[in-house]
């Protein structure tokens, strides 16, 4: 047991990585490969499985519980966003530094392209039973096991407000959970709070088209299916489609962020100012060790 932790140490000390950014950024890998895995490998058991196995709502728990999950994993390095669309916010209301964005949404992308890729290779073999090969629309569709695509009914102009208004609303809700001011969520409960916002999401604007309202849940898996099997065809369904859950979280962001400040926290930070005379707060999806919460403080500072 000795030798064992003395290895394990200098495992430890050898593999660390001293810069803070790229641990957070790996962290959000990992955490939106956790999302990713067990959301889309829910949806796949509903597909593959003619719904046998699983349901609407099963798919809907299993996303809620997957971003739980995620950013109770990562929670502790990164703040667990595990969604580009939330690290914009933060960075607008400059509780985050703009350095973190691009580098958080590569990681989130990278992250949720192994979770797609790890889906299918579970599930490789009833997905050759299932299609006999690879169909992006029509009634054996297995492409939208792993990347979101618009129903049948949905123009493009609906699908735009289908994924802004679904974002505002995950947004409103993020920044009340991370607001300092607002009512605190419980030390330890804020990554449950976000998985009921994201079922709530998912049961009540799920039917449109999959509920992306995040740009690197849906552009990862997108790009593994092309080059997995599906073809370029997944980029060009739906007059434009990928163009959207990529893009228009973004705006949806802006909104939510306009919307709750607005209405809610530029007057609770305001009393709490009057009050305190408190300044702004790096604030994260979960609480983070004081080690690493001083680290980032200087990383911010």
């Amino acid at each position: 047991m000795g030798r064992q932790k003395v290895l394990l140490d200098k495992m430890a000390r050898f593999f660390r990585i001293r810069n803070l950014l790229l641990r957070q950024s790996l962290a959000e890998c990992l955490g939106t490969l956790i999302l990713v895995m067990f959301g889309c490998g829910a949806v796949a058991q509903l597909v593959l499985s003619n719904g046998s196995h699983g349901l609407f709502l099963t798919v809907n728990l299993a996303f809620g519980f997957a971003a739980t999950l995620g950013i109770l994993v990562c929670g502790q390095v990164s703040g667990g966003h595990l969604n580009p669309a939330v690290t914009f916010a933060l960075c607008v209301l400059g509780r985050e530094p703009w350095k973190k964005f691009p580098m958080y949404f590569l990681f989130q992308t990278i992250g949720s392209f192994f979770g797609a890729a790890v889906i299918y290779a579970m599930y490789y073999d009833a997905l050759c039973e299932y299609t006999g090969g690879f169909d992006i629309n029509g009634p054996n569709s297995t492409a939208g096991i792993f990347a979101t695509y618009p129903g049948t009914h949905l123009s493009l102009i609906n699908g735009f407000f289908d994924q802004l208004i679904g974002t505002a609303a995950l947004i409103v809700c993020i920044l009340a959970i991370v607001d300092p001011y607002n009512n605190p969520i419980p030390q330890g409960l804020e990554a449950f709070t976000v998985g009921f916002v994201v079922l709530a999401i998912g049961l009540s604007m799920g039917f449109n088209s999959g509920y992306a309202v995040n740009p690197a849940r849906d552009i990862g898996p997108r790009l593994f299916t092309a080059i997995a099997g599906w073809g370029g065809g997944v980029f060009t369904i739906g007059s434009g489609w990928f163009l959207v859950p990529i893009f228009v979280p973004f705006i949806g962001t802006m909104l939510g962020v306009l919307i709750y400040q607005f209405m809610v926290g530029f007057h609770v930070e305001g009393e709490a100012r009057d009050k305190r005379g408190s300044g702004p707060e790096n604030v994260r999806l979960t609480n983070v060790n004081s080690n690493n919460s001083k680290e980032a403080t200087k990383e911010v500072n």
